[in-house]
């Protein structure tokens, strides 16, 4: 048995109350980066600086940790949908690159990274996330997994016209035809994961959006800090309550 073997899941079980924590920790990654740099004025660039900092810290203390911790866990996870959307934000407006643009380039970017691991490990499953190796993968995959969710989200709100509760149901929809192929089908488990967790991403995008954009834009003119306080409030609620287990290693 070799060192990867003998390592826990470094990952939580993924349960209902997992997909609830995500789609809260998206909506709050959408709110705070643009307290951040829109609120506070800081620009995307400072704001994309600033969380890619949390970010690389919170992954340090994640993959040094030995065995699941549900804070930790969730804390990176966080960190992940922050900088995602001000890094997002900042290719698709400062850069020019677009909604659209900046949506291709992250989604060609996030499948040839889910081949490279596959490649690499033999599965993309998140029972394998137990190594250091697979942990880099995991990790890198969601940040890029997070960025390509706000370009998505504003790009169906934005450009397609659908607007921010329009988006909300037709990722919630999308969403709700994964949920449905993982009950009734025998698709892959691997690849309905993702393809849900890259969903609640966009979903959580235009939630925010919708919270704290001004009723002008079809937003409900919500406090980005308020917002964002309210759902951190949520979040840390649900881990405090709820019983959180690492999920099943692979063997």
């Amino acid at each position: 048995m070799n060192a990867a073997e003998k390592s826990p899941s470094k990952v939580p079980e993924i349960t209902l109350l997992f997909w609830i924590i995500k789609i809260a920790a998206t909506t709050l990654g959408e709110t705070g980066g643009d307290a951040v740099s829109m609120s506070m004025g800081l620009g995307y660039l400072i704001g994309t600086a600033i969380f890619a900092t949390i970010f690389f810290m919170a992954v340090t203390v994640q993959m040094k940790a030995v065995r699941f911790h549900p804070m930790v866990y969730w804390s990176t996870i966080i960190a992940t949908t922050t900088v995602g959307t001000t890094l997002a934000d900042f290719a698709d407006r400062s850069l020019g690159i677009g909604y659209a643009g900046g949506s291709l380039l992250l989604f060609v970017l996030l499948m040839g990274f889910l081949a490279i691991w596959h490649r690499s490990l033999g599965s993309i499953s998140v029972d394998t996330v137990s190594s250091p190796k697979t942990e880099m993968f995991y990790w890198v995959t969601i940040l890029f997994s997070q960025t390509l969710g706000t370009a998505l989200g504003d790009w169906t709100a934005d450009t397609a016209g659908l607007g921010y509760g329009g988006g909300a149901i037709v990722f919630g929809l999308l969403l709700a035809v994964v949920a449905a192929l993982s009950f009734r089908t025998r698709l892959s488990r691997t690849f309905l994961f993702w393809a849900a967790f890259i969903l609640t991403r966009p979903l959580g995008a235009v939630v925010g959006d919708f919270l704290d954009k001004p009723i002008s834009s079809g937003g409900l003119a919500l406090s980005r800090y308020s917002a964002s306080a309210v759902l951190f409030v949520f979040i840390l609620g649900c881990l405090l309550i709820f019983p959180h287990r690492a999920g099943r290693k692979a063997h």
